[in-house]
């Protein structure tokens, strides 16, 4: 029964791939229409589009609010806060791209009383400021991407010639833009991108093991983000950073398993995969299950941590696949070719 399922993924591990690969294109084809319906990639809330967050300290009907709010506030949401421990109802925050001052007018006249310091609080983000906190962290994301896919090949590949090249591509933009001052934004993008092919390419002909790691984690943020947009949800600076902590996430388990099937040689292919698998499994459903704990508990009195957690839950369940049906067919595959080659 055992050489059956040995023989069974050895058959079958080239056709896993099927799977990423129809979600890929069903995220392509979703993430085109997305674009072309909101000219972006993401929902962005007030923090990255400029505008209001007011939080007011008591009891709002949050239907009536809205509804008298149609016209007079621009693209309102409202969520309630209670307390972790008594449940107790705490707080009603409005988001809006409406500037304070006729946010404010709008709720004094629709509580009756004068807002203040004790009984509410206004927070506001101009609209170039929210866009450009957007492209820094956006830019950020793909620094994080090219300094990992360094590190990477500097784990796996070999020459000292291309790890120097890499290093350098990596380094550019970033001491350009931030080091230097001597570059735009558009610019550091550009750097950045350009870059980025670069050393996909590299990677590609050099060793596919690294390009193996950095597309999975690529998929792994890339899928997270449309599964983010299906769920309508309104992505603020804490999103951001949740899709960098999933980074580090989505590349620990495909560093393992590169590690385990090309640098131990103990035992067959299938024997140092299924010990990573165990592994590697044990690690991720272990945080999976840490976030989702942590997710339920500060959903009703954190909307930041709240998005935190339920990007990460959603970006493991999709390491989940990208790691062993994408990461490990491909170095099975690499494995499997670099031994009839030897042979």
């Amino acid at each position: 029964m055992e050489q059956e399922k040995k023989n069974w993924h050895d058959k079958n591990y080239k056709k896993l791939l099927l799977i990423p690969l129809i979600l890929l294109v069903l995220s392509l084809v979703y993430m085109s229409v997305f674009y072309s319906q909101n000219n972006d990639f993401i929902y962005r809330d007030v923090s990255l589009t400029g505008g209001t967050t007011a939080t007011i300290y008591e009891k709002i009907n949050e239907e009536k609010l809205i509804q008298e709010a149609e016209g007079q506030l621009d693209d309102i949401n409202t969520r309630k806060i209670y307390d972790l421990v008594t449940n107790e109802y705490q707080a009603l925050i409005i988001e809006t791209k409406s500037d304070t001052n006729t946010t404010k007018q709008f709720l004094e006249d629709y509580v009756g009383h004068e807002l203040d310091p004790e009984n509410s609080s206004f927070e506001y983000t101009g609209s170039a400021l929210g866009e450009s906190f957007f492209q820094q962290l956006v830019l950020a994301v793909l620094y994080a991407f090219l300094f990992m896919g360094v590190v990477v090949y500097f784990l796996f590949g070999k020459g000292r010639g291309i790890k120097a090249l890499l290093a350098g591509l990596a380094l550019l933009s970033p001491l350009l833009f931030f080091g230097l001052k001597a570059i735009s934004i558009q610019w550091a993008f550009i750097l950045v991108i350009a870059s980025l092919l670069i050393s996909l390419f590299i990677y590609i002909k050099h060793n596919i093991p690294s390009f193996a790691v950095i597309i999975s984690a690529v998929l792994d943020i890339f899928m997270t983000l449309v599964f983010v947009n299906l769920l309508g949800i309104e992505t603020s600076t804490a999103g951001i950073v949740a899709f960098l902590m999933l980074i580090g996430y989505s590349v620990d388990t495909d560093i393992m398993l590169t590690n385990r099937l090309l640098k131990r040689h103990e035992g067959t292919v299938n024997e140092r995969l299924k010990r990573s698998f165990k592994t590697g499994i044990t690690m991720t459903v272990t945080s999976l299950i840490a976030m989702t704990i942590a997710l339920i508990m500060v959903q009703p009195f954190s909307v930041v941590l709240t998005q935190i957690f339920t990007i990460l839950v959603i970006g493991l369940g999709f390491d989940l696949i990208n790691t062993w049906l994408t990461n490990a067919s491909i170095l099975k595959w690499y494995i499997r070719r670099k031994e009839e080659k030897n042979d």
